[in-house]
């Protein structure tokens, strides 16, 4: 017991911590799914619908940025930074980037010890195990991680590595896009001091105001800053984590915020088809996927799902329940097909997207496999 106890706190003091953030999502998947705009500014708009140019920025790629174009920006403004310039206005398209999301979700889980989604483009890895504490080792599979994604995803991520979430999330924005910065425990207050009070999670505008009033201007000038004066000025939650964040003193742990109640996955055929053969193929390696995800994370699940996006853009749902949970993808597989086979037989208009859903997740793997109808 005694080896034990020593042996977590060991643990404890060479805790490896990485977060991982895909550089520009929106932007950067709509240059993959459209190579030709690589070269050209990319906005990515969420469109208010009263006219062509209400609404504000989601996402710009680093050339439109260059410009002074900003996510929260009014789309008008972007347009007017960009104008005699041959930029790409798009609008949002968040089927297509949580599918995406998802896919890297599993690469990224696959090279944790724990795991933590915190946005549809961001997620902590908690890697102290497998690295044994050892940020030379951690540096090597941040590497191997961020060439997974790009040759299986086609996408740049920027890495942060450090002894906790708030260094790890600090270091990840310090070198974009494409960057990987370690901080090693005994660089983390030299790492932190020189930037400015605003880089640390949760300072905001007006936190970040009020810290400058105060005369502080730099994670170094809070460091420093008497802990019971700023426990008055923020009341004792946000002072204290002032504090100790800006020591780079963090003990959150990286784990999942809920368990998710569904899995899916979505994808566009080559062609708009009632074909059950190519919709199939399609679907097949979506089950796979999903398998994948659910044996990492140890699910099972209850209920299957299909929907078809059809070509005059209507949805189509279909579900399927099984008497027992379980993780078998050869059910998962079986139970799709027929659910496809009773769709299509009953269509006359064909499907351009097809996706697959599972849901009911519950924790631990069996293998029941009878399938009974709850339409």
């Amino acid at each position: 017991m005694e080896y034990m106890r020593m042996l977590g706190v060991a643990t404890l003091q060479t805790r490896v911590v990485m977060l991982v953030d895909l550089d520009y999502f929106f932007a950067q998947v709509e240059e993959r799914r459209n190579p030709s705009i690589r070269d050209k500014p990319v906005v990515v708009c969420v469109y208010s619908g009263r006219t062509e140019e209400s609404g504000v920025v989601s996402t710009a790629n680093y050339i439109a940025r260059r410009f002074g174009v900003r996510s929260g920006m009014p789309i008008i403004l972007a347009k007017k930074r960009l104008k005699g310039v041959e930029a790409v206005f798009l609008p949002v398209d968040h089927d297509y980037y949580e599918e995406v999301s998802e896919r890297v979700t599993t690469i990224l889980r696959g090279n944790a010890d724990d795991f933590e989604r915190v946005g549809i483009d961001e997620a902590y890895l908690e890697v102290s195990r497998r690295v044994e504490g050892d940020f030379g080792r951690a540096a090597a599979l941040a590497q191997l991680i961020k060439g997974e994604v790009r040759d299986r995803e086609g996408l740049t991520c920027s890495v942060g590595v450090g002894p906790n979430k708030v260094v790890a999330k600090i270091a990840a924005d310090a070198k974009k896009p494409d960057g990987l910065t370690v901080v090693r425990p005994g660089e983390v207050v030299p790492f932190l001091s020189p930037l400015p009070a605003d880089s640390l999670i949760g300072v905001g505008k007006k936190t970040a105001e009020r810290l400058e009033a105060l005369g502080v201007k730099t994670i170094g000038d809070l460091a420093n800053y008497d802990v019971q004066r700023l426990i008055e000025c923020f009341g004792k939650s946000l002072g204290t984590y002032l504090h100790n964040a800006s020591n780079g003193i963090d003990d959150e742990p990286v784990q999942e915020r809920g368990e998710a109640e569904s899995i899916s996955r979505i994808a566009t055929l080559k062609e708009d088809t009632l074909d059950l053969r190519g919709i199939i193929e399609v679907t097949d390696r979506l089950c796979k996927e999903i398998h994948e995800s659910l044996v990492q994370r140890g699910l099972s699940f209850k209920s299957v799902g299909i929907v078809a996006v059809m070509k005059d853009l209507s949805i189509r749902t279909r579900s399927r329940t099984l008497e027992s949970p379980t993780d078998d993808v050869g059910v998962l597989r079986g139970a799709v097909k027929e659910l496809f086979e009773r769709f299509l037989g009953e269509s006359e208009i064909e499907a351009r997207r097809v996706g697959v859903r599972v849901s009911g997740l519950v924790k631990g793997m069996e293998t029941q496999r009878r399938l009974t109808s709850f339409f």
